[in-house]
């Protein structure tokens, strides 16, 4: 693969392969979903005693999510990822046929190829998982994309860039919260292999724990065993980066080209270091298995840094989940409830697009 043209055609391939699929996940309307809880009750009081008391409002219920939501949310996850891996592997985005649907297309702000990966130098292996991983997320979009049809949501807009240091890119606004780089210097993932491992962690474990998350919330079982197949996949390039990360940061990193990016930390405690910035973003996370809460993102280390941690679970082996808000805080790099931020500007399309509020 050495033209754009031809990296476009093996997208547009792929679309059409999952398109012929449309029949065993054909959207059907699927059931309407649960949501705890009721919307907040509007502002109305007055300081003024003298004033008399309005009507005591009346809780609005949040309104009912279908699995046309729950996977639309997933979809605008793939967006990303697929972006990201497109960009860093074959210096292409994906092609526009992927990107049409309901609401708002955006455009995609940063990336570009990693200079290993188009001269073929570097270690071939990295190459090739990358690679692999890359066409795996842009299958990702496409079937999800045939899944639901008409009810499939745009791209909306995305920003997997590096930015400058007077107007930092996501990565590097990431990169900032996890203390890899200082307030005067850029993260860019783009930059050489290390620094695209660390990149692409930031998204893999999220993705884990967010269809994890999504699961209890899909009604329909084909739509379910589908989005089980996309969580093992997604487990299988999380188990890769990490061990990966883990394996070549025992060496040194590479030295930036520019002086303006930042010499990351070795990668193990690059690693652990972006853990914990995820945690700081998501809240506290109820372990599934114990019915205890606290913060169970983990590194690529346990509590003794000479012990590899490839698996992030608890003490029963079970990988833990994150709630949508969850998920958004970390892409909208923000703890508090907001609709936009970080890796989407804009915000996402349709009706799952609020972070939690764990400021």
């Amino acid at each position: 693969m050495t033209d754009i043209q031809t990296k476009l055609e093996i997208f547009d391939r792929i679309a059409t392969r999952r398109n012929e699929r449309r029949g065993f996940l054909r959207f059907a309307g699927g059931g309407a979903l649960a949501v705890g809880g009721a919307s907040l009750l509007a502002a109305c009081g007055n300081d003024d005693s003298d004033l008399a008391p309005g009507p005591t409002p009346t809780p609005t219920p949040a309104p009912a999510l279908n699995d046309a939501d729950v996977l639309n949310f997933a979809l605008q996850l793939e967006y990303l990822e697929a972006q990201f891996y497109a960009f860093a592997v074959f210096g292409v985005g994906l092609n526009a046929s992927l990107l049409t649907g309901t609401g708002t297309q955006g455009a995609v702000t940063g990336g570009r190829q990693v200079p290993e990966f188009a001269n073929g130098t570097g270690d071939a292996v990295i190459r090739e998982y990358a690679r692999e991983i890359a066409l795996d997320e842009i299958a990702h979009v496409a079937f999800l994309r045939s899944a639901l049809g008409t009810a499939a949501v745009a791209q909306p807009a995305i920003n997997i860039s590096a930015g400058t240091v007077a107007s930092p890119g996501s990565f590097t606004a990431a990169a900032r919260a996890a203390g890899l780089v200082t307030a005067n210097q850029i993260f860019d993932p783009y930059e050489n292999e290390n620094n695209f491992l660390l990149g692409a962690f930031i998204f893999e474990d999220v993705g884990v724990s967010a269809y994890k998350g999504a699961s209890v919330l899909i009604a329909n079982k084909t739509y379910l065993e589908a989005a089980a197949g996309i969580l093992a996949a997604e487990a299988y390039h999380a188990g890769l980066v990490r061990t990966v990360l883990y394996r070549r940061g025992l060496g040194t990193p590479a030295t930036p080209t520019t002086a303006a990016v930042a010499a990351v930390p070795a990668l193990i405690t690059g690693a652990n270091a972006i853990s914990n910035a995820r945690d700081s973003l998501d809240g506290t996370v109820t372990n599934t298995s114990t019915g205890v809460i606290g913060d169970d993102d983990q590194g690529i280390t346990g509590t003794d840094a000479n012990v590899s941690n490839i698996v992030p679970t608890d003490a029963n082996g079970i990988v833990y989940s994150r709630s949508a808000g969850q998920v958004l805080n970390i892409v909208y790099l923000n703890s508090a409830s907001v609709s936009s931020g970080g890796f989407f500007p804009a915000g996402l399309n349709g009706n799952i697009k609020t972070s939690a509020a764990n400021a």
